[in-house]
């Protein structure tokens, strides 16, 4: 081996150690700090619980949720076989919220997946490259961010037609310039380090760089962002749902749950209130898993 390829061979090495370490520096400190954070531990573990029983939905000892039962709507909680009561079709309200946390939590983390994906990768080429590529790609984002988001949501669905994939691919577009501007900023700040230069200096390919210099160390504050913005998606699901453009009769979802009850709010105030107690819980376990990630990830705030 020459001594020009050896040189090559180790300057990468040496670089992709650095890059690793600057991101084992972060992830590392991050479980150890989230532990001694309490709130965050209670959001992590509620949200663990609600999507652990939405998974055994099929196996736990629960009605159909679209069994109707005439005799027995509008049952007050605590009515003997209605843990939660029932709706105005007899409906078991509990089965309903545990098979709706299945369509909820699948819509607003898949729309989360698909918005992170999508705004990750705009936001890596536009930092990185500059240029143009950035100006073109950050104009487009201009545009989408200039609408209102959920008005452009209802547009979008409207336009696809009704439907929980619609709608999911709906609330994915309307929010993935989020990502593709937060990336955008990290990415401008990384590329300007000293192992990112010493990778491009022994002639690293752009796609290296960014694949094993790059990406590893906006992984982090993007676990932060999703965090955060997975209870806001989850709500644009019950909202779309809750005018019609979300989950179709009879599928249970908890946006569709408070549609239905809300007629009935003045003398069966349990068919809306317990579906937005469910729904108020889920966001505000996520906002505190996101509070705890930020704190964590933010030498600042660690003490």
């Amino acid at each position: 081996m020459s001594n020009v390829s050896w040189a090559k061979e180790s300057g990468t090495t040496l670089a992709d150690k650095t890059s690793e370490r600057a991101a084992s520096s972060v992830l590392v400190p991050l479980l150890r700090q989230l532990r001694r954070d309490k709130l965050a531990v209670v959001g992590i573990a509620f949200v663990l619980l609600v999507g652990i029983v939405a998974v055994l939905a099929p196996v736990l000892p629960i009605p159909d949720p679209n069994a109707t039962r005439p005799s027995a709507r509008l049952a007050l909680p605590g009515t003997e076989g209605y843990i939660l009561g029932s709706d105005q079709l007899g409906r078991d309200i509990l089965s309903r919220i545990v098979w709706g946390g299945r369509v909820s939590l699948a819509v607003g983390f898949g729309a989360t997946l698909i918005a992170m994906m999508v705004g990750s990768a705009l936001g890596l080429i536009s930092g990185y490259f500059m240029g143009i590529t950035d100006h073109a790609i950050m104009r487009f984002v201009d545009v989408l961010m200039a609408f209102p988001y959920i008005l452009l949501a209802i547009a979008l669905v409207a336009a696809l037609g009704p439907g929980l994939f619609n709608a999911m691919i709906a609330i994915a577009v309307v929010n993935f310039s989020f990502y593709a501007r937060g990336v955008r900023g990290a990415v401008l700040v990384l590329r300007e380090a000293d192992f990112i230069e010493a990778a491009r200096s022994i002639g690293a390919t752009n796609a290296h760089i960014i694949w094993r210099h790059v990406w590893p160390n906006i992984v982090p504050p993007i676990l932060v962002f999703v965090s955060l913005t997975v209870g806001w998606m989850i709500t644009e699901t019950a909202g779309l749902s809750f005018i019609g453009l979300g989950a179709q009769p009879p599928t249970a979802d908890w946006g569709t749950m408070l549609s239905d009850g809300r007629q009935y709010l003045m003398v069966a105030y349990h068919v809306t209130i317990i579906p937005g107690i469910v729904i108020l819980l889920v966001v505000l376990s996520l906002n505190l898993v996101g509070d705890g990630l930020r704190d964590a990830l933010d030498p600042r705030l660690r003490n």
